[in-house]
């Protein structure tokens, strides 16, 4: 089988993310979970349409997500003043214990998954993920095009 980059970027990412879980089970963590946690370390106090765009999570997915956390203690979420529409989630004491656990594990499989890359592969890397990343967002309210027979 030929490796190309869609096959590389989803085998690497189910890896990671496999490996990852494995690593935390006992910190009895969902799938979106961790990467709310890590969207709330520099955005804490983010109204919950801010964190579904910057988690690339739908807002009713997010809402479910939420409601688990907050069961779990690890947020809150509440109203500001004048704004009583936006809810907007801060961690807890707890989540923010929980955020530097996720912190150390997600900086060990890094550090496990770019062993053997000099330090100018690593920035070279980060820097072609990033721009990957700008053109698939860019592109993406792109529609597929439809072929001669109308079929996608």
């Amino acid at each position: 089988m030929e490796k190309s980059l869609h096959y590389l970027l989803m085998a690497n990412h189910m890896t990671f993310q496999k490996q990852f879980f494995s690593n935390v089970k006992n910190l009895g963590l969902t799938t979106g979970q961790p990467k709310v946690l890590d969207y709330l370390q520099d955005h804490d106090g983010s109204a919950q349409k801010e964190i579904a765009k910057g988690c690339h999570i739908e807002p009713a997915t997010l809402t479910s997500l939420l409601a688990g956390m907050e069961k779990k203690e690890l947020i809150t979420r509440s109203t500001k003043e004048g704004d009583r529409r936006t809810l907007y989630v801060s961690m807890t004491e707890k989540g923010r214990e929980m955020q530097s656990q996720i912190s150390i594990e997600f900086a060990r499989l890094e550090q496990a998954a770019l062993q053997d890359f000099s330090k100018e592969e690593q920035s070279q890397l980060i820097l072609m993920l990033s721009h990957l990343y700008d053109n698939m967002i860019k592109n993406a309210g792109c529609k597929p095009t439809r072929t001669e027979n109308g079929d996608n």
